[in-house]
């Protein structure tokens, strides 16, 4: 009796060591079998798709429709023009103000005359005059001959022979005065820069309107000088990840490709500041597509960028 006592207290005593089954959350973290099938074959952590951004092309009828994202800065940009010219071409009293909707005008309005309609009206019918006797024959007492200096008019009026007058000239034409860009120098004290690594394109020919520097992927991208961060995107097709940045002298520099953007559109970045990482966005491999411009017009970095070693 005491034996069977003694069997129960230690099963008993067995089934308290154990303690309480644990509780998992089938809704929570997903497995590792989960995870594993989930993560990209690169090895790079997977990004939620975006909304699909509509992408801005060089115009070929001279006008754009601005779309959610668009600023006139991108716009001018695609299509090689001083965002200010488009301004005044708009009459837009801010160039940060533009409305979905939109249509842009690309090229200068249209100048010449104005052709003014002429209105024909019939003449009043006015009663005709009446002729009435005289009562007394008019006396000459002075000569009715006047001198008259010569001209080919006065010669007209005189000989009865139709008046020649000269051919209207046309105006002459207006005069564009150019007033040529200032060098780089004057506008900015020191360039920099935009990334360390092997130049792989040139202005005009691999790099186009720029020049091309390869390196690896997060590789810092630098501000070549002091400015403020104008565009921050990925409106503008063939550029990946893009920012623009304005600085004095009405200097753009633009850096294409980015993995990654540090810094958004407003903020204003010192030179040799980080801005951005190197990447691929819309690229074949990983690079800096860098550009410098003025008024528009796009202009070889490497003869404004200090030699490097």
């Amino acid at each position: 009796m005491r034996a069977g006592w003694l069997l129960l207290l230690l099963t008993l005593s067995a089934c308290s060591a154990r303690g309480p089954a644990p509780v998992t959350d089938r809704a929570g973290s997903p497995s590792a079998a989960e995870s594993s099938a989930r993560k990209p074959a690169s090895g790079r952590a997977a990004t939620a798709p975006g909304p699909v951004t509509p992408q801005i092309a060089p115009s070929s009828t001279g006008f754009h429709t601005v779309r959610r994202g668009d600023t006139l800065f991108a716009i001018a940009f695609a299509n090689s023009v001083d965002f200010r010219q488009l301004a005044e071409w708009n009459n837009l009293e801010s160039p940060d103000v533009i409305r979905v909707g939109q249509v842009v005008r690309l090229t200068p309005p249209e100048s010449g005359p104005v052709e003014k309609s002429v209105e024909v009206t019939a003449l009043a019918a006015d009663p005709l005059p009446q002729a009435q006797p005289l009562s007394e024959a008019p006396v000459l007492r002075e000569p009715q001959a006047i001198l008259l200096p010569y001209s080919e008019v006065n010669w007209a009026q005189v000989s009865g022979a139709p008046i020649q007058l000269p051919a209207p000239q046309p105006p002459p034409a207006p005069v564009a005065v150019t007033v040529p860009p200032a060098p780089l120098s004057e506008a900015v004290e020191t360039w920099m820069w935009p990334a360390q690594g092997k130049l792989i394109g040139r202005f005009g020919a691999a790099g186009g309107k720029g020049i091309d520097i390869a390196g690896t992927r997060n590789a810092p991208v630098f501000a070549v000088a002091p400015g403020k961060v104008v565009y921050s995107g990925v409106g503008l097709r063939g550029y990946g990840r893009l920012l623009i940045i304005k600085h004095p002298g009405e200097f753009l520099s633009a850096y294409a490709h980015n993995e990654e953007m540090l810094v958004k559109e407003g903020d204003s970045v010192a030179a040799g500041q980080k801005i951005a990482l190197m990447g691929d966005s819309d690229a074949d491999q990983v690079k800096l597509h860098f550009e410098i411009r003025q008024y528009g017009k796009p202009l070889d970095p490497l003869k404004y960028l200090p030699e490097r070693s």
